[in-house]
Order: C-alpha cells, then sequence, then structure tokens
C-alpha cells in the first residue's frame, strides 16, 4: 500500500529543524526499502527548507500514521501540520531510477487538492519530467481526494501544468529537491 505524506514547517522551526536532520536521516534510514520519493520543499525566497515530502510502501495505514508521527521532527514540534493520504504509484518506480537524475533544473512539489469528480488518473503522455506522480486516495482507497506529482520542469507555472485546469478545490506548487543520503 502506498502512501504520501507532506509534513509543513511550522514558522520559525528551521533551527530545530537543523538541530534534527541526522536524527531525521536516521529514521529514514530505516524505511528506506520502502521509500518511493523524498525530500524537503524549499522557499522561493532563500531555499530554506518549509516542509517534507515522503512517498513510500507501507503495510497498512496504520503503518503510515506511525510513520509520519512518530518521526523525529514531528514528535519535536517542527511541524505545523502533516498531510497523509493513500497514493498510488503510477509510473511503477522510484525517485532513483528518474532518467533526469537526482541534479539539475528546477524541481517541484505540485499538490492538487480534489473538488467533485476524479482527475488525472493517469500521469500525462509527457513523462520525461516526472519524477512521482499518483492520485491522493481515501484511506481505504476507494475515493479520490486529489493529486500529486514530483516533477522537473523550468518554472512554477509550467509545473502546475501538470494538472488539469480547474478540477481542483486548491493547487499548491512547491519548490522541491531529492531527499536522503547523496
Amino acid at each position: 500500500m502506498e502512501f504520501f505524506t507532506y509534513h509543513r514547517d511550522r514558522p520559525r522551526s528551521l533551527a530545530l529543524r537543523e538541530g534534527l536532520l541526522e536524527d531525521h536521516r536516521s529514521y529514514m534510514d530505516g524505511f528506506a526499502a520502502e521509500m518511493i520519493a523524498r525530500g524537503p520543499t524549499l522557499s522561493d525566497a532563500d531555499g530554506t527548507p518549509t516542509g517534507s515530502v515522503h512517498v513510500l510502501d507501507l503495510p497498512d495505514p496504520a503503518a503510515a500514521r506511525a510513520f509520519a508521527f512518530d518521526e523525529p521532527c514531528y514528535q519535536a514540534g517542527v511541524y505545523r501540520d502533516v498531510l497523509l493520504r493513500r497514493w498510488r504509484n503510477l509510473l511503477g518506480r522510484t525517485m532513483a531510477d528518474f532518467p533526469g537524475g537526482r541534479t539539475g533544473g528546477n524541481r517541484y512539489l505540485v499538490l492538487g487538492l480534489g473538488a467533485g469528480a476524479a482527475a488525472d488518473l493517469a500521469p500525462p503522455s509527457e513523462r520525461d519530467e516526472l519524477i512521482a506522480y499518483g492520485p491522493l486516495l481515501s484511506d481505504d482507497g476507494g475515493a479520490w481526494l486529489g493529486t500529486a506529482a514530483l516533477l522537473r520542469a523550468p518554472d512554477p507555472h509550467t509545473a502546475r501544468a501538470v494538472l488539469t485546469e480547474g478540477c481542483y478545490a486548491a493547487v499548491e506548487v512547491h519548490r522541491w529537491q531529492f531527499g536522503g543520503r547523496a
């Protein structure tokens, strides 16, 4: 069962986050075999971390909740909230398999929160720049709640275009970079 988590940082929590970096990485090392994609979102202004994305394959929703809420930065109060949703890996690969590699170009998280009928249930035909892509689902996997994509794009506007206009209650575009130990 695949899950998408997005931990959003509390304002002014950067020093606490930095102090817990090794604890965070060590915790994530324990999930290396399950990890599909991971990495921080970054501010446009100065590139400081604003959140943390993790997409992984776990046995069930209880294991996903434990992963999200036992994480050291969450436990210490770095994050203001956590988005945790079932997810489906429509590309069938991990970020390590992305042909574009770990560096080069601008990378983004595009998060579309659903409103009404399901949309974008298949990846766009042009997949070369997609790192991860899939629907956000209810805990039982039966209801579409949105779509999440990690991709390389020249700018936020181009990244936003990966999701169909008018099909979402809200769409967020965040700078993102590959996470994990190099």
